[in-house]
C-alpha cells in the first residue's frame, strides 16, 4: 500500500481490486437483474405484492442512506442512541452503496472539495465541450465507482471511528446486504405461497429496488451538480436544487440548498419543498428517538441567499 503525500487519501490497488468487484455485484449485477425482471413481465405480471415490496424496500433503503449515511454520520444534522444509529447503519447498507463508514469519509471529502480537484465524483472537472461534459457526466454518475482513491477514514471520520458498536455494525455490510435481498423473497414467498412469490420479491423487492436506488444516488452526483437551480452561493460548485429529484431522492434534490447548509437536517428549507427524510427524522424526534435537530433560521437563510460567493463563512459548505 503507497500513501501519497496527501495524507488525506490513500492509493492502493487492494482497495481498487475491492471497489472494482463491488461495482461489479451491485452495480452491474443489478442492471442485468433489472433486464431480466422486465423480460419476465412478458411471461408473468407482476402485481400488488410486488409492487409494495419494492416501494417497501425502496423507503426503507432510502432513507437509511438520506437520513443515516448523509444527515446523520456525515453531517451530525441530529442526535440518536445507538440502537437506532444501528438500524440506520442497517438500513442504509441494504441499499448496497457501500460501507457507512466508507460512504461517510467520501462525502465529507466531496464538500471539502466540492466541484475541485480531488472531487471523487465530480461532472465538471473533464473540460468545457460537450464531448468532455458527457464524458463527466459520465465519470460522475457511474464509471468514478470503478477505481478512485481512497479517503483516508483516521482523517475524514475519527469520530466515528471512535464509536465501536456503531464500527461493528458496519463491518458485516455484506449481510445487511443479503438480508436486503432476502427478506423481500422471504415476504413474497410467505405472502403468495409459492415459490414464483419469493422469486418475483426476490427480484423487485431487492435486485430492481436496489439498481432504482443506485441510479438515483449517482444522480445527485451527476445530474444535481449539473442542472437545477442555485438560489444561495457555494464555494464555486455546481450543486443545484431539482424538486422532482426530491420527490424521487428522499428529499435529496435540494442539493443546493444542502451545500448551503450541510449541517442542517432539513434539505428542503421552504414549506413546499417536500423532504420526507427531513419527515422521518422529525417523527423520530416526537418519538423521543432524536434531538438536537440541526436546522438554519430563517434570518441564516435570507443572509446566506444575498451574500457574496468570496464572503462564504469557514466551514459553512
Amino acid at each position: 500500500m503507497a500513501r501519497t503525500r496527501d495524507h488525506r487519501i490513500i492509493k492502493s490497488r487492494h482497495f481498487h481490486k475491492l471497489q472494482r468487484r463491488h461495482f461489479v455485484l451491485f452495480d452491474i449485477l443489478p442492471f442485468v437483474g433489472t433486464l431480466i425482471a422486465l423480460a419476465l413481465l412478458f411471461y408473468r405480471p407482476i402485481g400488488a405484492l410486488e409492487i409494495g415490496l419494492f416501494f417497501g424496500m425502496w423507503l426503507i433503503t432510502g432513507l437509511g442512506l438520506t437520513v443515516g449515511y448523509h444527515r446523520l454520520f456525515t453531517h451530525q444534522a441530529f442526535t440518536t442512541g445507538t440502537a437506532v444509529s444501528s438500524l440506520l447503519i442497517i438500513m442504509g447498507s441494504m441499499a448496497g452503496r457501500g460501507p457507512m463508514i466508507s460512504w461517510a469519509a467520501m462525502h465529507r471529502r466531496h464538500h471539502e472539495l466540492s466541484d475541485h480537484e480531488g472531487d471523487l465524483h465530480s461532472p465538471n472537472l473533464h473540460g468545457s465541450g460537450l464531448a468532455s461534459r458527457l464524458r463527466g457526466f459520465m465519470h460522475a454518475h457511474l464509471t468514478w465507482m470503478i477505481e478512485h482513491d481512497y479517503p483516508n477514514v483516521s482523517h475524514y471520520v475519527p469520530d466515528l471511528m471512535a464509536e465501536r458498536t456503531l464500527v461493528k455494525v458496519n463491518s458485516f455490510y455484506y449481510a445487511w446486504v443479503l438480508l436486503g435481498l432476502l427478506v423481500p423473497a422471504a415476504i413474497g414467498g410467505l405472502v403468495s405461497g409459492s415459490d414464483w412469490g419469493a422469486v418475483s420479491g426476490f427480484l423487485w423487492g431487492g435486485v430492481v429496488r436496489m439498481f432504482v436506488v443506485e441510479q438515483t444516488m449517482s444522480a445527485l452526483n451527476s445530474v444535481l451538480h449539473t442542472f437545477g437551480r442555485r438560489p444561495f452561493v457555494t464555494r464555486d460548485d455546481h450543486s443545484g436544487n431539482l424538486a422532482v429529484m426530491a420527490l424521487l431522492g428522499w428529499g435529496e434534490g435540494w442539493h443546493n440548498n444542502h451545500h448551503a447548509f450541510p449541517y442542517s437536517a432539513a434539505f428542503g428549507l421552504r414549506w413546499f419543498q417536500f423532504d420526507p427524510g427531513f419527515l422521518f427524522i422529525r417523527l423520530l424526534e416526537v418519538l423521543g428517538l432524536a434531538w438536537d435537530v440541526k436546522v438554519p433560521s430563517a434570518e441564516k437563510i435570507a443572509r446566506r441567499a444575498l451574500r457574496p460567493a468570496g464572503d462564504l463563512e469557514a466551514g459553512s459548505v
